[in-house]
């Protein structure tokens, strides 16, 4: 049996972080999902930024809403959302099977919105209406200025992917956002099932590192801060708060595991997918990730619902000199710096193909 399969049966959702027109036009999405047990999908600027640089498939659409005046931004979240929508209907009837716990597809606002509340929601609320899918989730940073935008978001029906969280601490301001605009909802007396994830990065904590520490250390930084989240989420489940929304309602926050493809050459390229297996999570995986595991037929052992031994492993880290707190804010700012970098090289990539077609037409 694959490992895609075992982690599935185990109680993962497995989604992949990638989406091109290619990959819907060949059908390729929908093999992953026979065959691969994927059962959803994110993106984020740098992906839409590959997908429209490296392929022809987007010229036809391109050169037709040029045709109709659009350009820039709009004509981006016009392509994207004919990609997203289209990845939410192959998605759909998992969907309708989980009640609504699986089968969702993420797009994100404008990462140039990230400290902006105000218009976080707005554009959250317009992509949202705009996609018209009862699984499309809206990508908001859980930055500390997208907190409120959560809450906001949350409250006002718009299902959310919390995006760019990277510590214990930012994941439960993330889902504090979450619960509040939950329980805001039960007070006025609205349906509280909305659709929300909460999106962890692994990866990035050990290329921060890497030369800064002892070799004993490599590749560990990540794996235990992701333990160190998990067992917050498995506490939050068990809590009276959760419990109080949950009867009155509300679906789970879910966690999710982003940034899960092994940077580390010398390492195993599913090293962090194995390393998180855990009941009641998602794990959103690049392509390559996703088929190396499709190629691998066991797993390891069983995420701890305390952590296991991170803090342990995590105090070697603080003796050799490695500020937790501070790197955690540090990563999240710099998470943020490189969207709006891919963004503005998306919006690049946009601008130098419609010259290039009006110019061919």
């Amino acid at each position: 049996m694959k490992a895609t399969k075992l982690l599935h049966n185990l109680g993962q959702s497995l989604w992949l972080d990638n989406i091109t027109r290619d990959l819907l036009n060949s059908g390729t999405l929908k093999r992953y999902i026979d065959e691969l047990s994927v059962t959803g999908l994110t993106s984020n600027p740098t992906i839409f930024d590959h997908a429209i640089k490296n392929s022809r498939a987007y010229d036809a659409a391109i050169q037709a809403r040029l045709a109709q005046g659009r350009t820039g931004e709009p004509l981006f979240f016009e392509l994207a959302l004919e990609d997203i929508t289209r990845a939410a209907d192959l998605f759909r009837p998992i969907f309708d099977q989980t009640k609504g716990l699986d089968g969702w597809v993420s797009l994100e606002v404008s990462p140039v919105l990230a400290y902006d509340a105000a218009s976080t929601l707005a554009a959250a609320k317009e992509l949202r209406a705009r996609a018209a899918r009862p699984n499309v989730f809206i990508k908001i940073p859980g930055t500390k200025e997208g907190l409120p935008a959560i809450e906001e978001a949350i409250f006002a029906g718009i299902p959310v992917n919390v995006t760019l969280l990277f510590s214990r601490e930012q994941y439960l301001a993330a889902a504090d956002a979450f619960l509040r605009g939950i329980e805001r909802r039960i007070a006025a007396g609205l349906k509280p099932d909305v659709g929300s994830v909460a999106s962890v990065f692994v990866s990035r904590w050990d290329g921060a590192v890497a030369g800064k520490v002892p070799p004993a250390l490599n590749n560990q930084l990540g794996i235990a801060m992701a333990n160190r989240a998990y067992g917050a989420y498995r506490e939050l489940l068990g809590s009276p708060r959760w419990h109080r929304a949950y009867n009155a309602g509300a679906w789970p926050q879910r966690l999710l595991w982003a940034s899960t493809g092994t940077k580390d050459p010398k390492a195993s390229d599913v090293l962090y997918v194995k390393a998180l297996a855990a009941p009641f999570t998602v794990n959103t995986m690049p392509e390559a990730t996703l088929l190396a595991l499709a190629d691998h037929g066991e797993l390891g052992s069983i995420m701890s619902v305390d952590g296991g031994d991170c803090e342990g492993v995590l105090s070697r880290f603080s003796e050799a000199g490695v500020n937790l707190d501070a790197l955690a804010a540090q990563l999240q700012v710099e998470g943020a710096k490189a969207f709006v970098k891919s963004w503005d090289e998306l919006l690049a990539v946009i601008a130098s193909k419609s010259n290039a077609l009006r110019q061919a037409a």
